[in-house]
């Protein structure tokens, strides 16, 4: 028979990650480990990507290259 809703019972741990899921920012305090690693990801990983970006930046070239040919340009 339908309609009985009340029937299925969800597990009482699943609810209540859900419910802090949901209100994650609602229990969010800045400490010093939150602020270190919000500066990290934030700041450093993409400043050191960037900083590879630039020192390696035309430094191979992949195109055009016959086998036996170096790939370094520099």
């Amino acid at each position: 028979m339908a309609g009985h809703n009340n029937s299925v019972h969800m597990d009482p741990a699943l609810v209540r990650y859900a419910n802090m899921y949901v209100k994650r920012h609602e229990f969010f305090r800045w400490t010093p480990k939150t602020a270190w690693l919000t500066v990290t990801y934030v700041v450093a990983v993409p400043a050191a990507f960037v900083y590879m970006a630039f020192a390696t930046e035309g430094k191979w070239e992949f195109r055009g290259k016959l086998k036996g040919d170096t790939i370094a340009e520099f």
